[in-house]
């Protein structure tokens, strides 16, 4: 036998049996082969491109399907599947038309093409006039067919009121002339037939033959639209029809008690995942650490995670996101570093997870590592991920680098703009803050209920009592937007920070919502900055009817009754505390030095280096005593002496984490400093003076903003 026809018998073969092949390569060779040994048939070169469309080569396939004159049904179908499964999905419907234009009938199997090519489109009405060309067909009660019109219905439930729920009414033919050309119909059919559907859900209950795949679509899509009832319902149905849940089912159903935040109803989900070996399923497993992430359940979403025996890099961003939200940010980059030892390869999902992190602790080192990960990476595009950035440098005391990061950005979206109004915010740089706000609205973003905390936050560290007020209620009045408690909180906080502190009172007191105890506390801590013990009483009193176990509240009344010299009162206060089993919290400053972060308590002489750490403080304490300096013991509120007070206030943890610093960093380092309550007014004017003696620019990051500290000055212009 010659090889000429040896190569004409395997092309016969495999024509015959086209799914016999399995690679690129292999389709590649049968076309050359085909061209050299066989004779023009428009049946075999059909053949030969539905072997190409599914291999998705587009060139090829339109080679052998432009040779055609009258292509058959199968040149047209393959045509049709190769253009929606390399994204031409107007090509794929024009082709569509195209075959109907000749008087070709389509088979089943190409309406979930077409359909799918209308939910790219977004194109619902033309999807609804193929549901009814369907319909006339008396394809409707093909299972295959009526999957891809729940599966459509279910990407377009979102887009109609009330998520779809109203009836779908829509004429198939009149006054659509893509539904004439389309369907081919004359104009005796125009307007014989409105199809109405009561949601895709009614679409599932005209189908005579269900599958899983027909129930999973509309529980799906239910869930995904917020129609958490209706998907409940629906999983209840399927199990009395005797058709057995799946992997999809589960992990459809499992973020409907996240969102609930129902742990028991998803403990039950679990234990059937379990009986039914589903638990090892990744997406089950992912679903499932979301939903107890959700329910505050960190322990048990770190339990699925361990208990995989394989990990995905769903499973990996899930956990990992679950550990930051909970505010586990320690385990969350432990486990990002395990993600990465295991070659698991970071998503931008990841970045955007993990960077909350790095901004909580402040560890910009670790900042700066993920930053070029994402540039090696080729993530820096990544609008969400550089929104992460912004916020991560803003929170970690590094400014002028988040606004570059914004700068560098391509276009921005309201992420981005209030991560750096929020950034400059923080950094007291109010007036900034505000002009982005301008520069916002004038780039056509509409303010939203995030973006005015922003604002407020500025103002109130700036003391704009008048600009805050203009914002307040240009809120609600421009943009509809009901003030929340954190716009309140904002504003209780800038009356406070202003003085104006019967105006906060009754402002907290008109409120439209009952206000919480820690909007009560902002004007508590207004009122010790300002002295006023009566009016503190007052709010304690309001505190502890809404927030009785509020300890930042009798500690700051502890404190006011010493200051005003009312031992007894604050002994009483004291002892309250114990009973109840209210502790304090301890002052508490962390910095980070040679990549590792350095924690220190007020009095702590644990460090290794406690020490040097003790003698740099003293020879510190003796040169800005030259400039000045005289310790203020006003608010170290023991019942001691006065030099016993101001070994105290010698070591906050603050002037140890600095003093640290200092010895631990080249001369001209910027000192970072991270710090769990306010900083103290003596510290304050110790920083200052430190940054001028020894020439650096000391930035404390605090519990309400950041200070710089600079040649003896400070950002906030003693305005905290």
């Amino acid at each position: 036998m010659t090889s000429k026809s040896t190569a004409k018998t395997l092309v016969k073969t495999f024509l015959r049996t086209p799914h016999s092949l399995k690679t690129k390569f292999q389709a590649k060779q049968l076309l050359a082969q085909f061209l050299k040994t066989q004779p023009y048939s428009p049946s075999s070169t059909s053949i030969l491109i539905s072997v190409y469309s599914n291999f998705n080569l587009l060139h090829p396939s339109l080679f052998l399907f432009n040779s055609l004159n009258s292509p058959p049904l199968l040149a047209w179908k393959s045509i049709i599947k190769c253009y929606a499964n390399s994204g031409h999905f107007l090509n794929s419907l024009t082709s569509f038309v195209q075959m109907r234009s000749f008087g070709i009938y389509p088979d089943p199997n190409m309406f979930p093409l077409v359909l799918k090519a209308c939910v790219f489109l977004k194109n619902l009405r033309l999807g609804e006039s193929i549901h009814g060309y369907i319909i006339r067909l008396g394809l409707d009660f093909d299972l295959f067919s009526g999957n891809a019109l729940l599966n459509m219905y279910a990407k377009f439930q979102s887009l109609q009121p009330n998520g779809g729920r109203k009836v779908f009414a829509f004429n198939v033919f009149d006054g659509m002339p893509k539904s004439d050309e389309l369907c081919g119909t004359s104009a005796q059919e125009k307007g014989a037939s409105i199809i109405q559907l009561e949601s895709m859900t009614k679409v599932l209950e005209m189908m005579p033959i269900r599958d899983v795949v027909s129930w999973n679509t509309v529980i799906a899509g239910n869930a995904q639209n917020g129609m958490y009832e209706e998907a409940l319902r629906m999983v209840r149905e399927m199990g009395n029809a005797n058709m057995k849940p799946d992997s999809f089912t589960l992990s459809s159903v499992l973020p409907i008690f996240a969102e609930y935040v129902d742990a028991i109803k998803g403990k039950e989900i679990h234990g059937y995942a379990i009986r039914h070996w589903f638990d090892s399923d990744c997406y089950i497993a992912s679903s499932l650490i979301d939903m107890y992430a959700n329910c505050a359940r960190i322990e048990d979403s770190c339990s699925v995670f361990n208990l995989l025996s394989k990990r995905d890099d769903i499973s990996w961003n899930s956990i990992i996101a679950a550990c930051v939200q909970n505010g586990v940010f320690d385990e969350g980059l432990k486990l990002f570093r395990q993600m990465l030892t295991a070659k698991v390869k970071p998503r931008d999902v990841t970045f955007s997870s993990i960077m909350p992190a790095c901004a909580y602790l402040t560890t910009l080192h670790l900042g700066k590592q993920l930053h070029g990960y994402i540039i090696r990476g080729g993530f820096n595009d990544n609008m969400f991920i550089a929104s992460s950035l912004v916020d991560m440098y803003a929170k970690c005391g590094n400014i002028k680098a988040a606004r570059w990061i914004f700068d560098q950005m391509e276009h921005h979206d309201m992420v981005s703009w209030t991560a750096i109004i929020m950034g400059y915010a923080l950094h007291g740089h109010a007036h900034d803050a505000l002009l982005l706000f301008k520069q916002m609205e004038m780039d056509g973003f509409k303010p939203n209920y995030v973006s005015y905390i922003a604002v407020f936050t500025a103002c109130s560290h700036a003391g704009l009592t008048d600009e805050a007020w203009r914002y307040f209620n240009s809120m609600s009045r421009n943009h509809g937007i009901k003030p929340g408690l954190e716009h309140y909180a904002a504003m209780a906080d800038l009356l406070g920070r202003a003085g104006k502190l019967e105006e906060a009172y009754k402002f907290i007191g008109s409120m439209h919502i009952a206000p919480t105890g820690s909007i009560w506390s902002t004007l508590l801590s207004a009122c010790r900055v300002h002295k006023n013990l009566e009016l503190a009483e007052k709010v304690a009193n309001e505190i502890f009817k809404v927030d009785p176990e509020n300890v930042g509240a009798y500690v700051l009344m502890s404190n006011m009754y010493a200051a005003a010299r009312r031992w007894k009162d604050a002994a009483k206060m004291r002892i309250f505390m114990r009973k109840k089993g209210i502790r304090k919290e301890p002052a508490c400053s962390w910095i980070e030095v040679k990549n590792r972060v350095h924690t220190f308590i007020s009095g702590d002489k644990s460090h290794p280096l406690y020490d040097r750490i003790f003698e740099a403080l003293k020879d510190l304490l003796e040169q800005i005593e030259r400039e000045g300096y005289i310790p203020d013991t006003n608010e170290d509120f023991h019942d001691v002496d006065e030099e016993q007070k101001k070994y105290m206030i010698f070591s906050h943890s603050e002037r140890l984490a600095l003093a640290f610093g200092i010895i631990s960093t080249p001369a001209g380092t910027t000192i970072r400093i991270t710090k769990n309550i306010r900083v103290c007014v003596d510290c304050h004017t110790a920083i200052k003076l430190i940054s001028k003696v020894v020439q650096r620019e000391i930035i404390v990051r605090d519990n309400s903003r950041f200070h710089h500290f600079k040649d003896g000055k400070c950002s906030c212009r003693d305005y905290w």
